[in-house]
């Protein structure tokens, strides 16, 4: 752990502002690309190379960025003069990648998970740490409505929270083979989706620690018999957190893929304190589009509703701080600590 003042002083250091820093997309599929065209639009860097297998994918980049550079290679990328890599490839090259452009002076912004288990996840930190380079993380539920949620419960309005129901239920799976091949991907609904909810309960319950959890995890219907060769597809778990008065704080998470749900997508994180209770629900089972709520009694305030476009300000947030010459933050850390609670789940630790 970085001791209040080693991490204050990390974070104070030397900080040299990079006018439009030159950033490398590694990977430029759909969610790749996506990101590239966001940070293009505000101006923020500058693409100086993309790298993909995929030839459709490149020229469609091209066709974005065509002054960037076609990289034939990940190690063209370390052996360049870029300022950062942004990397959105299969799950099981985060680490190894993110590590390698560390330690080339790069800084990273990477597609979660930054890990397939806690300790590829705790090497990533470490290393950034380490070099004092800016890591990100795509966990970009946090830059939703839901941020007016994690508002409320951090200034003590609702009093202790003492429970927190998260689900994610996906009526579809993914579409890319690797997913399914617990040694790619690290897992199977929990990793892919119910991160993002383990995420935003720790980020926004502070002050807590994990005291137990207890998980079940099922396949096609079948309990998970062999994690080695597959993934769950149904995951539930009951994680307990206490704070430093030994009061509990009990998180019930529901995730999974091809759930018969009766829509596309039921999204929900509700947390109930002893003064009232705040929720982020999805609207009409979109994907997209949420509404936060105001929970009292029988009463319910819409704090926000409709359409937001919060899918690429994680990494607008990552460029413009590394254009202001930002370093190593220590709240990284805090990826860390939601890899282990996904490592509990699923029986690792």
């Amino acid at each position: 752990m970085i001791s209040q003042s080693t991490a204050s002083s990390v974070k104070e250091s030397a900080t040299t502002a990079v006018s439009r820093p030159r950033l490398a997309f590694l990977g430029v599929g759909w969610i790749g690309k996506n990101r590239m065209e966001a940070l293009i639009k505000n101006e923020t860097i500058e693409v100086a190379g993309i790298a993909d297998p995929s030839r459709d994918n490149l020229d469609a980049a091209l066709a974005v960025a065509p002054n960037a550079t076609t990289y034939g290679s990940f190690e063209e990328i370390l052996d360049s003069d870029v300022d950062g890599v942004v990397i959105a490839t299969p799950s099981a090259l985060h680490a190894e990648q993110s590590i390698a452009a560390l330690n080339k002076g790069k800084a990273v912004f990477c597609q979660k998970p930054l890990g397939r288990n806690a300790a590829e996840t705790e090497a990533v930190v470490e290393a950034a740490r380490r070099n004092n380079l800016l890591l990100g993380v795509d966990l970009c539920y946090r830059h939703t409505c839901f941020r007016q949620i994690h508002d409320i419960i951090q200034s003590g309005e609702l009093g202790h929270i003492y429970a927190t129901e998260l689900t994610f239920h996906n009526a579809w799976g993914p579409g890319k083979e690797w997913f399914y091949d617990p040694k790619r991907s690290g897992g199977g609904c929990v990793v892919d989706l119910g991160i993002h909810l383990i995420d935003l309960a720790l980020w926004t319950l502070k002050g807590t620690k994990v005291q137990d959890v207890c998980s079940s995890l099922f396949s096609g219907g079948s309990t998970l018999k062999d994690p080695e060769t597959q993934v769950e597809d149904y995951a539930t778990a009951l994680i307990n957190l206490t704070n430093e008065q030994q009061e509990k704080t009990a998180i019930h998470l529901n995730c999974s893929w091809n759930l018969p749900a009766g829509k596309e997508a039921d999204i929900q994180a509700n947390f109930y304190g002893t003064k009232g209770g705040v929720a982020f629900r999805n609207i009409n089972g979109s994907f997209y589009d949420f509404r936060a709520l105001r929970l009292n009694g029988t009463q319910t305030e819409v704090l926000f509703e409709g359409p937001d476009e919060w899918g690429v300000r994680a990494v607008g947030e990552w460029a413009e701080r590394l254009a202001a010459g930002k370093k190593f933050d220590p709240e990284a850390n805090t990826i860390v600590e939601v890899a282990k609670v996904l490592d509990r789940i699923y029986g690792r630790i």
